[in-house]
């Protein structure tokens, strides 16, 4: 099995240094895949085109311990003249009969989710852009405090062509 997963990983990296649509791409690993509401993940990155249009992608890696059906993040981007956008978004992580969506051949899926398509950045500059987890139980007001199943949270940039 540990060779299975060795070799899915050699070939997703080279793929991924195959791809010439990609300024930034990063993933932080979550201790015990596990992913407390109060983490906010943050990925800081230079942006030297201010005219180019870009896609921008949260990736998620979850495994078979991800016990629902959707994922709520918040999320922050921090432009370099202090202007903070924030966004609440909803993202479909399994099927209606509870497949997870993603790629994968193991029980690890990776899910490559739209942020915002076909944007220009205003200005030159370094910029922030931070995510949390937001999921909480039916009926309940608490937020979810560690959300089980999430191995990996990634931010990728990728300019259109």
């Amino acid at each position: 099995m540990r060779s299975k997963i060795g070799i899915f990983f050699l070939v997703a990296m080279l793929l991924a240094s195959c791809d010439s649509n990609s300024e930034f791409d990063n993933y932080i690993a979550l201790p015990k895949s596990s992913w407390n509401k109060r983490n906010a993940i943050q990925f800081t990155f230079p942006i030297n085109d201010s005219i180019g249009k870009k896609n921008l992608f949260i990736n998620l890696r979850n495994n078979k311990d991800y016990a629902y059906s959707n994922l709520f993040l918040i999320t922050q981007m921090n432009f370099p003249d202090g202007q903070i956008i924030i966004d609440t978004l909803e993202y479909d992580m399994a099927d209606v009969t509870g497949k997870f969506l993603g790629q994968g051949f193991t029980d690890i899926k990776e899910n490559k989710l739209f942020y915002k398509e076909n944007i220009t950045f205003p200005r030159k500059g370094e910029y922030t852009f931070k995510v949390r987890q937001a999921m909480r139980k039916n009926g309940e007001l608490e937020g979810i405090e560690e959300l089980e199943g999430i191995t990996h949270v990634g931010f990728r940039i990728e300019k259109i062509k």
